[in-house]
């Protein structure tokens, strides 16, 4: 059974069991200059999609007593942080802030390369998109997407999707309309919409509101955290939304 919980923004925790390990992943932890109040979450691994504040604020986040160093299977060859290095050894979360293919408790993650915006990065830079595997279940969050569209290469290299973790708020990444455009690339089981406007927050992003609107539904209640497991997803033809509270 996973347990996915929304802090605002774009960061999640993902806490997953596998090989009878518990293994708890924070995605993307924000400094609170943004206006909203960072959970106290603890992780045996970070995935930080791109170096910006709102994003990758690594020393927000507890590492779980049991943290050991993750196996990375393969590497595009790019240098690791200082921070993702020191990670590794010192019982803190093993942070991910790069491309390639990783191992942690049973979990695996991949990072794909993409951009922050649609002109090649020349404005905001690169962006991670992560893949998650546990439980049966293929999670993909896409960070601060910022292209109209996924290529191609992206597209095979992300595969099927049960649940997207999508922005949807523009100003720094697509739009609603254009997320709704890369959903139907993906065409996952379930989408989690972040990145949008929320009470004190000091971003100019649009609210969640404009995105349900551009998928045909008017209202979607809000809950505090979704718990899932493969058995319980819906099919493909009847995909669903889940709004969270943060």
């Amino acid at each position: 059974m996973a347990k996915i919980t929304w802090a605002g923004q774009s960061c999640f925790q993902i806490s997953v069991t596998a090989s009878k390990e518990t293994c708890d992943i924070v995605i993307d932890p924000f400094d609170e200059k943004i206006g909203l109040k960072m959970p106290n979450f603890s992780a045996d691994v970070v995935l930080v999609s791109h170096g910006h504040p709102d994003h990758n604020n690594v020393k927000g986040v507890k590492g779980n007593p049991r943290t050991k160093g993750a196996e990375q299977s393969s590497h595009d060859g790019s240098p690791r942080t200082k921070e993702a290095e020191q990670s590794s050894h010192d019982g803190s979360p093993f942070i991910i802030d790069n491309l390639g293919e990783y191992e942690k408790n049973g979990v695996f993650v991949q990072g794909i390369d993409s951009f922050h915006d649609d002109v090649e990065g020349k404005e905001r830079g690169r962006n991670t998109i992560f893949i998650i595997e546990a439980e049966d279940m293929r999670f993909c969050h896409l960070g601060d997407f910022g292209q109209k569209q996924l290529t191609d290469e992206q597209l095979d290299k992300i595969g099927h999707v049960d649940i997207l973790m999508i922005p949807v708020g523009g100003t720094y990444t697509i739009s609603a309309h254009e997320a709704t455009k890369v959903i139907g690339q993906i065409e996952p089981k379930m989408v989690i919409p972040m990145h949008y406007a929320l009470p004190k927050m000091k971003t100019d992003v649009e609210g969640v509101d404009i995105f349900l609107k551009a998928m045909g539904k008017k209202e979607i209640t809000a809950q505090d955290k979704l718990t899932i497991k493969a058995s319980l997803l819906p099919k493909e033809s009847e995909m669903e939304i889940v709004v969270l509270k943060n």
